[in-house]
């Protein structure tokens, strides 16, 4: 089963086997997913370490609007997608933009480039 978080809402795949009758997690969570907003240093420092600890394997900052620092996005600051992956218990981090495909290990079949989540976040006339 893969446990996915996706700002602070769990989902679950396949049948739940990994959780107790409370609904208490026994397996960790496989991927976070995180949607930059105007607290987006949240994201950024304090979740990426309580992610880390809790030993997430996947943890992904989705910052579609390019509104974190240039210290994270760099200069032009641009729609970006971070891809934490847990190795030896210390993230290591992937960034992608534009026309990049997106990579993860939990989804290895994973077929979406940053520019196609942009576009799907747009809101579209009627």
């Amino acid at each position: 089963m893969i446990i996915i978080l996706i700002n602070c809402i769990f989902y679950f795949l396949e049948v739940p086997s990994n959780v107790l009758a409370y609904g208490a997690l026994i397996e960790p969570i496989q991927l976070a997913v995180e949607v930059t907003s105007t607290n987006w240093d949240d994201d950024y420092i304090d979740k990426l370490d309580e992610y880390q600890r809790l030993g997430i394997a996947e943890y992904w900052i989705v910052d579609y609007l390019a509104i974190a620092s240039r210290a994270y996005l760099g200069n032009p600051k641009l729609p970006t997608v971070f891809v934490y992956q847990l190795i030896d218990g210390q993230y290591q981090v992937q960034k992608f933009t534009g026309n990049d495909r997106i990579i993860s290990a939990t989804f290895p079949e994973l077929n979406i480039t940053v520019k196609q989540i942009v576009a799907a976040s747009q809101i579209q006339k009627l």
